[in-house]
Protein backbone atom coordinates (compact mmCIF):
# COMPACT_ATOMS: atom_id res chain seq x y z
CA UNK A 1 0.00 0.00 0.00
CA UNK A 2 1.21 3.06 -1.31
CA UNK A 3 2.04 6.39 1.39
CA UNK A 4 -0.58 9.46 0.76
CA UNK A 5 0.86 12.94 0.72
CA UNK A 6 -1.02 16.43 -0.43
CA UNK A 7 2.07 17.46 -2.05
CA UNK A 8 5.07 15.54 -4.11
CA UNK A 9 8.22 17.09 -4.92
CA UNK A 10 10.58 15.95 -7.71
CA UNK A 11 13.89 17.52 -7.01
CA UNK A 12 15.79 18.44 -3.89
CA UNK A 13 17.85 21.57 -5.41
CA UNK A 14 16.77 24.97 -4.12
CA UNK A 15 13.75 25.51 -6.12
CA UNK A 16 12.49 21.95 -4.94
CA UNK A 17 13.82 22.65 -1.57
CA UNK A 18 11.87 25.80 -1.53
CA UNK A 19 8.84 24.35 -2.50
CA UNK A 20 9.00 21.46 -0.01
CA UNK A 21 9.19 24.23 2.87
CA UNK A 22 6.17 26.03 1.45
CA UNK A 23 3.81 23.60 1.40
CA UNK A 24 4.73 22.61 4.53
CA UNK A 25 4.84 25.76 6.31
CA UNK A 26 0.86 26.01 4.79
CA UNK A 27 0.27 23.39 6.97
CA UNK A 28 0.27 20.10 4.06
CA UNK A 29 1.82 16.73 4.00
CA UNK A 30 5.06 17.11 1.68
CA UNK A 31 7.32 14.37 0.18
CA UNK A 32 10.81 15.05 -1.37
CA UNK A 33 11.99 12.35 -3.63
CA UNK A 34 15.70 13.38 -4.70
CA UNK A 35 17.95 10.98 -7.25
CA UNK A 36 21.15 11.98 -5.60
CA UNK A 37 22.03 10.83 -1.78
CA UNK A 38 21.91 14.60 -0.80
CA UNK A 39 20.63 17.72 -1.84
CA UNK A 40 22.17 20.72 -3.70
CA UNK A 41 23.90 18.17 -6.03
CA UNK A 42 23.58 19.80 -9.11
CA UNK A 43 23.11 22.75 -10.45
CA UNK A 44 22.16 24.41 -7.02
CA UNK A 45 26.18 23.57 -5.76
CA UNK A 46 27.49 25.01 -8.69
CA UNK A 47 26.42 28.59 -8.87
CA UNK A 48 28.07 31.67 -8.87
CA UNK A 49 27.34 31.60 -4.72
CA UNK A 50 25.78 35.20 -4.93
CA UNK A 51 22.14 36.83 -3.75
CA UNK A 52 21.85 39.30 -5.49
CA UNK A 53 19.11 41.48 -7.93
CA UNK A 54 21.09 40.67 -11.26
CA UNK A 55 22.56 44.19 -12.07
CA UNK A 56 22.89 42.57 -15.70
CA UNK A 57 19.67 42.30 -15.85
CA UNK A 58 18.50 46.01 -16.06
CA UNK A 59 20.44 45.85 -19.54
CA UNK A 60 18.13 43.53 -21.33
CA UNK A 61 14.94 45.06 -19.42
CA UNK A 62 14.37 42.68 -16.77
CA UNK A 63 13.53 45.25 -14.58
CA UNK A 64 10.45 43.06 -11.97
CA UNK A 65 13.05 40.49 -11.69
CA UNK A 66 15.64 42.68 -10.44
CA UNK A 67 13.30 44.14 -8.17
CA UNK A 68 11.77 41.09 -6.62
CA UNK A 69 15.45 39.40 -6.57
CA UNK A 70 16.38 42.09 -4.46
CA UNK A 71 13.57 42.32 -2.02
CA UNK A 72 14.35 38.25 -1.32
CA UNK A 73 18.17 39.54 -0.46
CA UNK A 74 16.67 41.79 2.10
CA UNK A 75 14.57 38.81 3.12
CA UNK A 76 17.34 36.32 3.07
CA UNK A 77 19.33 38.73 4.65
CA UNK A 78 17.00 38.73 7.69
CA UNK A 79 15.84 35.17 8.00
CA UNK A 80 19.74 33.51 6.99
CA UNK A 81 22.25 35.69 8.31
CA UNK A 82 24.77 33.01 9.09
CA UNK A 83 24.18 31.94 5.19
CA UNK A 84 24.04 35.07 3.68
CA UNK A 85 26.33 38.00 3.86
CA UNK A 86 26.23 41.35 2.29
CA UNK A 87 29.64 42.66 0.17
CA UNK A 88 31.10 45.90 -1.55
CA UNK A 89 31.23 44.32 -5.14
CA UNK A 90 33.98 46.61 -8.01
CA UNK A 91 33.42 48.00 -11.16
CA UNK A 92 36.38 49.04 -12.91
CA UNK A 93 35.57 51.26 -15.78
CA UNK A 94 38.86 51.38 -18.27
CA UNK A 95 38.78 53.49 -21.67
CA UNK A 96 37.62 51.00 -23.59
CA UNK A 97 34.72 49.58 -21.70
CA UNK A 98 32.20 49.05 -23.80
CA UNK A 99 29.62 50.18 -20.60
CA UNK A 100 31.22 54.01 -19.90
CA UNK A 101 30.71 55.41 -16.44
CA UNK A 102 27.61 57.55 -17.29
CA UNK A 103 25.98 54.10 -18.05
CA UNK A 104 27.04 51.96 -14.95
CA UNK A 105 25.94 55.17 -13.12
CA UNK A 106 22.51 55.32 -14.38
CA UNK A 107 22.29 51.66 -13.83
CA UNK A 108 23.73 51.55 -10.22
CA UNK A 109 21.18 54.63 -9.43
CA UNK A 110 18.17 52.24 -10.48
CA UNK A 111 19.89 49.42 -8.45
CA UNK A 112 20.60 51.34 -5.71
CA UNK A 113 16.97 52.36 -5.50
CA UNK A 114 15.37 48.83 -5.71
CA UNK A 115 17.82 47.80 -2.77
CA UNK A 116 18.04 50.88 -0.32
CA UNK A 117 21.75 50.59 -0.98
CA UNK A 118 24.07 53.39 -1.92
CA UNK A 119 26.53 52.96 -4.15
CA UNK A 120 30.18 55.20 -4.50
CA UNK A 121 33.35 56.03 -6.72
CA UNK A 122 36.28 54.68 -5.14
CA UNK A 123 38.60 57.78 -4.84
CA UNK A 124 41.76 57.24 -7.05
CA UNK A 125 44.14 57.34 -3.97
CA UNK A 126 42.50 53.76 -2.80
CA UNK A 127 43.13 52.24 -6.46
CA UNK A 128 46.31 50.44 -5.04
CA UNK A 129 44.06 48.49 -2.24
CA UNK A 130 42.10 46.94 -4.95
CA UNK A 131 44.15 43.39 -5.04
CA UNK A 132 46.37 44.51 -8.07
CA UNK A 133 43.83 45.08 -10.08
CA UNK A 134 45.23 46.71 -13.24
CA UNK A 135 45.24 51.03 -13.37
CA UNK A 136 46.30 51.97 -16.67
CA UNK A 137 43.73 53.17 -18.09
CA UNK A 138 41.42 53.07 -15.98
CA UNK A 139 38.66 55.68 -15.72
CA UNK A 140 36.81 54.75 -12.65
CA UNK A 141 36.00 52.10 -9.90
CA UNK A 142 32.37 51.89 -8.38
CA UNK A 143 30.97 50.46 -5.46
CA UNK A 144 28.09 48.90 -4.85
CA UNK A 145 26.59 46.16 -2.64
CA UNK A 146 25.43 42.55 -3.14
CA UNK A 147 25.50 39.65 -1.24
CA UNK A 148 27.11 35.94 -0.99
CA UNK A 149 25.96 32.88 -0.04
CA UNK A 150 27.35 29.04 0.25
CA UNK A 151 24.90 27.91 -2.69
CA UNK A 152 25.14 23.99 -1.37
CA UNK A 153 24.44 25.01 2.10
CA UNK A 154 21.94 27.80 1.63
CA UNK A 155 19.73 24.62 -0.34
CA UNK A 156 20.14 22.32 2.16
CA UNK A 157 19.18 24.41 5.14
CA UNK A 158 15.94 25.11 3.47
CA UNK A 159 15.99 21.52 2.92
CA UNK A 160 16.08 21.23 6.32
CA UNK A 161 13.65 23.67 7.41
CA UNK A 162 10.92 21.74 5.47
CA UNK A 163 11.74 18.75 7.02
CA UNK A 164 11.34 20.69 10.51
CA UNK A 165 7.95 21.66 9.64
CA UNK A 166 7.36 17.99 8.96
CA UNK A 167 8.60 17.02 5.18
CA UNK A 168 9.68 13.64 4.37
CA UNK A 169 13.20 13.64 2.32
CA UNK A 170 13.67 10.36 0.29
CA UNK A 171 17.42 10.62 -1.31
CA UNK A 172 19.20 8.05 -3.38
CA UNK A 173 15.11 7.89 -4.74
CA UNK A 174 15.30 8.11 -8.46
CA UNK A 175 11.76 9.30 -10.52
CA UNK A 176 10.90 6.42 -12.68
CA UNK A 177 7.20 7.28 -13.84
CA UNK A 178 3.89 9.07 -12.85
CA UNK A 179 0.21 8.45 -13.48
CA UNK A 180 -2.53 11.22 -13.35
CA UNK A 181 -5.76 10.60 -12.40
CA UNK A 182 -8.80 12.77 -11.40
CA UNK A 183 -8.46 12.84 -7.97
CA UNK A 184 -4.50 11.74 -6.75
CA UNK A 185 -1.12 11.52 -8.87
CA UNK A 186 0.50 7.77 -8.50
CA UNK A 187 4.60 8.27 -8.49
CA UNK A 188 7.04 5.25 -8.65
CA UNK A 189 10.38 5.65 -8.37
CA UNK A 190 13.72 3.70 -7.64
CA UNK A 191 15.39 3.16 -4.21
CA UNK A 192 17.71 1.51 -2.63
CA UNK A 193 15.16 -1.29 -1.45
CA UNK A 194 13.63 -1.73 -4.88
CA UNK A 195 11.30 0.62 -6.78
CA UNK A 196 7.95 1.48 -4.33
CA UNK A 197 5.05 4.10 -5.14
CA UNK A 198 3.45 6.95 -3.48
CA UNK A 199 0.31 8.70 -3.97
CA UNK A 200 -0.27 12.66 -3.90
CA UNK A 201 -3.03 15.17 -4.42
CA UNK A 202 -0.51 17.53 -6.50
CA UNK A 203 2.70 16.67 -8.25
CA UNK A 204 5.86 19.29 -8.15
CA UNK A 205 8.62 18.82 -11.22
CA UNK A 206 11.83 20.93 -9.76
CA UNK A 207 14.00 18.88 -11.21
CA UNK A 208 16.04 21.47 -12.88
CA UNK A 209 17.32 20.65 -15.94
CA UNK A 210 15.83 17.30 -16.31
CA UNK A 211 12.35 18.99 -15.86
CA UNK A 212 11.23 17.94 -19.34
CA UNK A 213 12.97 14.09 -18.49
CA UNK A 214 10.39 13.77 -16.37
CA UNK A 215 7.38 14.96 -18.02
CA UNK A 216 8.74 12.59 -20.85
CA UNK A 217 7.48 9.71 -17.87
CA UNK A 218 4.19 11.28 -17.37
CA UNK A 219 0.99 9.76 -18.26
CA UNK A 220 -2.54 10.50 -17.68
CA UNK A 221 -5.32 7.79 -17.92
CA UNK A 222 -5.68 7.94 -21.70
CA UNK A 223 -2.22 9.24 -23.20
CA UNK A 224 1.41 10.15 -22.50
CA UNK A 225 1.43 13.61 -21.19
CA UNK A 226 2.27 15.68 -24.14
CA UNK A 227 2.72 19.70 -22.27
CA UNK A 228 6.51 20.64 -22.03
CA UNK A 229 7.98 23.79 -22.41
CA UNK A 230 10.43 24.72 -24.89
CA UNK A 231 13.96 25.35 -23.53
CA UNK A 232 17.65 24.94 -23.97
CA UNK A 233 20.40 24.29 -21.37
CA UNK A 234 23.23 26.67 -21.22
CA UNK A 235 26.30 25.88 -19.49
CA UNK A 236 27.90 27.73 -16.62
CA UNK A 237 31.31 27.18 -15.98
CA UNK A 238 33.69 28.32 -12.90
CA UNK A 239 37.28 27.88 -11.57
CA UNK A 240 38.97 28.38 -8.26
CA UNK A 241 42.71 29.57 -7.68
CA UNK A 242 44.75 29.40 -4.92
CA UNK A 243 45.20 33.30 -5.32
CA UNK A 244 43.44 35.02 -2.58
CA UNK A 245 41.76 38.53 -3.13
CA UNK A 246 39.79 40.44 -0.61
CA UNK A 247 36.77 41.77 -2.45
CA UNK A 248 34.42 40.84 -5.23
CA UNK A 249 34.16 42.16 -8.74
CA UNK A 250 32.22 42.84 -11.67
CA UNK A 251 34.11 43.18 -14.63
CA UNK A 252 33.19 43.30 -18.42
CA UNK A 253 34.56 40.31 -20.55
CA UNK A 254 37.22 42.19 -22.83
CA UNK A 255 36.53 39.30 -25.58
CA UNK A 256 32.30 39.57 -25.80
CA UNK A 257 31.17 41.98 -23.23
CA UNK A 258 29.79 39.50 -21.35
CA UNK A 259 29.78 40.01 -17.37
CA UNK A 260 32.12 37.97 -15.53
CA UNK A 261 32.68 38.00 -11.41
CA UNK A 262 36.10 37.43 -9.62
CA UNK A 263 35.02 36.71 -5.99
CA UNK A 264 36.73 35.67 -3.28
CA UNK A 265 35.35 31.94 -2.12
CA UNK A 266 36.85 30.18 1.25
CA UNK A 267 40.05 31.76 1.33
CA UNK A 268 40.34 31.45 -2.35
CA UNK A 269 39.46 33.20 -5.46
CA UNK A 270 36.74 31.84 -7.68
CA UNK A 271 36.47 33.13 -11.46
CA UNK A 272 33.20 32.83 -13.45
CA UNK A 273 30.55 32.51 -15.20
CA UNK A 274 30.69 31.53 -18.84
CA UNK A 275 27.10 30.60 -20.82
CA UNK A 276 27.94 27.66 -23.77
CA UNK A 277 24.96 26.08 -25.08
CA UNK A 278 24.77 22.37 -23.70
CA UNK A 279 23.96 19.27 -25.30
CA UNK A 280 23.99 15.84 -23.45
CA UNK A 281 22.94 14.19 -20.11
CA UNK A 282 22.63 17.14 -17.95
CA UNK A 283 24.75 14.78 -14.90
CA UNK A 284 27.87 14.67 -16.93
CA UNK A 285 28.51 18.69 -17.52
CA UNK A 286 32.14 19.74 -16.69
CA UNK A 287 33.64 22.55 -17.37
CA UNK A 288 35.27 22.81 -21.00
CA UNK A 289 39.03 24.04 -22.03
CA UNK A 290 37.48 26.57 -23.92
CA UNK A 291 35.18 27.93 -20.87
CA UNK A 292 38.96 27.53 -18.99
CA UNK A 293 41.10 29.34 -21.24
CA UNK A 294 38.00 31.78 -21.22
CA UNK A 295 38.10 32.78 -17.43
CA UNK A 296 41.86 32.69 -17.12
CA UNK A 297 42.18 35.67 -19.93
CA UNK A 298 39.58 38.06 -18.24
CA UNK A 299 41.49 37.83 -14.72
CA UNK A 300 44.85 38.43 -16.78
CA UNK A 301 43.55 41.06 -18.26
CA UNK A 302 42.51 42.86 -15.31
CA UNK A 303 44.98 41.96 -12.89
CA UNK A 304 48.70 42.69 -12.53
CA UNK A 305 48.96 38.40 -11.31
CA UNK A 306 48.99 36.33 -14.23
CA UNK A 307 47.00 32.89 -14.12
CA UNK A 308 47.85 29.59 -16.04
CA UNK A 309 45.70 26.51 -15.85
CA UNK A 310 48.35 25.51 -13.35
CA UNK A 311 46.96 27.53 -10.71
CA UNK A 312 43.82 25.81 -11.03
CA UNK A 313 42.62 24.02 -8.23
CA UNK A 314 38.75 23.11 -8.68
CA UNK A 315 36.25 24.40 -11.35
CA UNK A 316 32.66 22.79 -11.64
CA UNK A 317 30.00 23.83 -14.10
CA UNK A 318 25.76 23.92 -14.00
CA UNK A 319 22.90 23.96 -16.39
CA UNK A 320 20.79 27.28 -16.74
CA UNK A 321 17.13 26.18 -18.10
CA UNK A 322 16.35 29.06 -19.96
CA UNK A 323 13.35 29.69 -22.79
CA UNK A 324 14.35 28.13 -26.35
CA UNK A 325 14.35 30.41 -29.53
CA UNK A 326 16.84 32.67 -31.25
CA UNK A 327 19.29 35.37 -29.50
CA UNK A 328 22.07 34.72 -27.08
CA UNK A 329 21.92 33.49 -23.33
CA UNK A 330 22.89 36.82 -21.89
CA UNK A 331 19.63 38.75 -22.86
CA UNK A 332 16.98 35.65 -22.34
CA UNK A 333 14.27 35.73 -19.50
CA UNK A 334 15.67 34.36 -15.77
CA UNK A 335 12.11 34.56 -14.48
CA UNK A 336 11.05 31.30 -13.15
CA UNK A 337 8.07 30.12 -15.33
CA UNK A 338 5.28 27.35 -13.57
CA UNK A 339 3.78 25.27 -16.01
CA UNK A 340 0.62 23.36 -14.91
CA UNK A 341 -1.10 20.74 -16.57
CA UNK A 342 -4.50 22.11 -15.46
CA UNK A 343 -4.48 25.90 -14.89
CA UNK A 344 -8.22 26.06 -12.88
CA UNK A 345 -7.29 22.52 -11.35
CA UNK A 346 -3.21 21.33 -11.40
CA UNK A 347 -2.66 18.22 -10.48
CA UNK A 348 1.24 18.70 -11.50
CA UNK A 349 3.45 21.91 -12.00
CA UNK A 350 6.74 21.99 -13.41
CA UNK A 351 9.01 24.67 -12.27
CA UNK A 352 11.52 25.74 -15.47
CA UNK A 353 14.78 28.63 -14.94
CA UNK A 354 14.64 30.86 -11.79
CA UNK A 355 17.56 32.20 -9.75
CA UNK A 356 19.04 31.17 -6.14
CA UNK A 357 17.89 34.41 -4.85
CA UNK A 358 14.14 34.17 -6.06
CA UNK A 359 13.88 30.81 -4.74
CA UNK A 360 11.24 31.53 -1.89
CA UNK A 361 8.86 34.18 -4.16
CA UNK A 362 8.65 31.54 -7.26
CA UNK A 363 7.51 29.08 -4.19
CA UNK A 364 4.96 31.56 -2.75
CA UNK A 365 3.59 31.84 -6.34
CA UNK A 366 3.74 27.89 -7.15
CA UNK A 367 1.65 27.88 -3.55
CA UNK A 368 -1.07 30.24 -4.93
CA UNK A 369 -1.54 27.68 -8.08
CA UNK A 370 -1.57 24.60 -6.63
CA UNK A 371 -4.10 25.51 -3.20
CA UNK A 372 -6.90 25.27 -6.06
CA UNK A 373 -6.36 21.69 -5.87
CA UNK A 374 -5.21 21.07 -2.10
CA UNK A 375 -7.76 21.25 0.71
CA UNK A 376 -8.02 23.76 3.20
CA UNK A 377 -4.99 23.59 5.97
CA UNK A 378 -3.97 25.99 8.46
CA UNK A 379 -0.67 27.12 8.07
CA UNK A 380 2.09 26.28 10.85
CA UNK A 381 4.69 29.20 9.91
CA UNK A 382 5.68 32.37 7.17
CA UNK A 383 8.63 31.84 4.91
CA UNK A 384 8.84 35.62 5.26
CA UNK A 385 10.01 35.54 8.46
CA UNK A 386 10.80 32.12 9.52
CA UNK A 387 14.57 31.77 10.37
CA UNK A 388 16.38 29.09 9.06
CA UNK A 389 18.61 26.51 10.76
CA UNK A 390 21.81 26.27 11.07
CA UNK A 391 23.36 23.42 9.72
CA UNK A 392 26.83 21.94 9.14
Amino acid sequence: MSVHYDVAVIGAGIHGAGVAQAAAAAGYSVVVLEQYDQAARATSSRSSKLIHGGLRYLESGQFHLVHECLHERAVLLRIAPHLVRLAPFHIPVYRETRRRPWKITLGLGLYSLFSRKPFHRIPRRQWDRLDGLRTDRLDAVFSYYDAQTDDARLTRSVLESARTLGADVMTSARFMQAQLADDAVSVSYAAEAGSKTITARVLINAAGPWVNHVLSSVRTQSSAFAQTHEIELVQGSHIVVGRQITKPYYLEAPRDGRAVFVLPWKGKTMIGTTETQFHGEPGDVVPQAAEIDYLLEIFNHYFSASLGVADIIDSFAGLRVLPAGGGAAFGKSRDTFLLPDDADRPRLVSVYGGKLTSYRASAEKLMDMITKTLPAATPVADTRTLALPVID
